[in-house]
């Protein structure tokens, strides 16, 4: 709903009564009076309010999108428009990739609190104490709302997700964060150890073929693939990629496809509905890159258009395992991959991280599996990592859950002199 950000509804009524039914809310609840919100009814009639009106803007966006770059397909099927008039302009570049301690908000009790809470495993008294204070700091701020979203999806709470979602989508008018939770914790291997990586573009071709074969032959517990830097593609690279993501994802692999809107971008305009032209190797990474990223609606759609096509049975959905998504990386090469749970006594962690910096000038701890870490081992962590940038190495700690990156700012990781930078994932 970015297009709509800079609009507002003109009226005579001063500028701070512009959102009447929110202060309404919070008189009543400084008062003491029950709020209509209180009611399940009430809550449900909201959320279907912004769904509705989320939905609205969605689509009046997406026909000025289409009137603006009038060569750019729409995202769903691709009926519309013959390949040979798709011409997209370059895209934008990525926004600065700062770390987490450049942009912060003013923090509260409420969320050190609940980190640190949560952190010794009571997550329920975290859950507590951050849904408080959606009401007061919650108002202003985002953090708190994202703390509460790892906190559902680190421990599994779907129904409680989706229900803050929709308020969250509600109170900032913008479209609502999706489930897309990591694999518990105690259902992961405490794997740890050098993850494998490769960075692929800016043009998807046969020249891919030796960063393929590396990923594959890689014995690292996790295998990391970043496409956010593709910006054009053949029928070669995309046969040779979609080989090696079938490989990864039938071998059980534990796999994260970072960028993948950006191939998607770069494949859709290639592709018709009855030209065959592309040949199929593009479709079926499309078709590839959608069942890994668990997008089933978009898949099913895609798969019917493959269908028509080439005119054979269309593909069937499974949702993958051990697979997961990220937003793509600027800083190239292997991380050093967290386990889900980091506690207590950790020094077998501490020197497999000490051997992976033999060598290298930039640490990047990848924590994109990384559900809890209790205050003993942030604090030992804290002091061998202080250690290497006193070595002048740069530390990264990159993909951290809310939670986690408000202990670890709590521990002061992100103090101005410390050479450690934290990356939370994004909203």
């Amino acid at each position: 709903m970015g297009l709509f950000s800079f609009l507002k509804k003109k009226s005579d009524t001063p500028v701070e009564d512009a959102s009447d039914s929110f202060l309404a809310v919070d008189t009543r609840l400084r008062a003491g009076e029950p709020s209509r919100l209180d009611t399940e009814a009430e809550r449900e009639r909201q959320r279907a309010i912004a769904r509705a009106t989320a939905a609205k803007i969605d689509e009046i966006e997406l026909e000025m999108s289409s009137a603006i770059f009038d060569d750019e397909p729409a995202w769903g099927s691709m009926a519309r428009r013959p390949a040979a008039a798709a011409a997209l302009p370059e895209p934008p570049p990525a926004p600065e990739d700062l770390p987490d301690a450049a942009a912060l908000p003013a923090t509260a009790p409420a969320v050190e609190e609940g980190a640190i809470l949560y952190a010794n495993g009571q997550s329920a008294a975290a859950e507590s104490l951050l849904r408080d204070s959606l009401a007061d700091f919650g108002r202003r701020e985002r953090l708190p709302w994202w703390m509460l979203f790892d906190l559902y999806q680190a421990t599994g709470q779907e129904s409680r997700f989706e229900s803050i979602a929709i308020d969250y989508a509600s109170h900032f008018e913008t479209s609502p964060p999706a489930w897309q939770p990591p694999p518990p914790a105690q259902d992961l291997p405490q794997l740890t150890g050098v993850a494998a990586s490769e960075s692929v573009g800016p043009v998807l071709d046969g020249g891919i073929a030796p960063r393929l074969q590396r990923l594959l032959a890689a014995q690292a517990p996790l295998v990391r693939v970043d496409l956010g830097g593709v910006r054009s593609a053949d029928a070669e690279g995309c046969s040779l990629l979609l080989k090696a993501l079938q490989t990864l994802r039938k071998e059980g692999r534990e796999l994260v496809l970072a960028g993948a809107d950006a191939l998607l971008a770069t494949l859709r305009p290639m592709l018709a509905v009855g030209d065959r032209t592309p040949g199929e190797a593009p479709w079926l990474l499309l078709l590839e890159l959608l069942l890994l990223s668990k997008r089933e609606k978009d898949f099913e759609e895609s798969a019917m258009d493959y269908c028509v096509t080439f005119e054979v049975s269309p593909p069937s959905f499974e949702t993958p395992e051990h697979v997961s998504t990220a937003a793509p990386a600027p800083v190239a090469g292997d991380r050093f991959l967290l386990p889900p749970l980091a506690l207590g006594d950790c020094a077998a962690l501490l020197d497999a991280i000490d051997a992976y910096a033999e060598g290298r000038d930039i640490l990047v701890l990848d924590c994109s599996r990384l559900a809890r870490m209790d205050y003993a081992c942030a604090t030992a962590l804290q002091g061998r990592l202080r250690a290497h940038t006193q070595q002048q190495r740069r530390v990264e700690l990159r993909d951290l859950n809310h939670l986690v990156a408000a202990l670890l700012r709590l521990l002061g990781y992100t103090h101005d002199d410390s050479g450690i930078r934290l990356y939370p994932h994004r909203y």
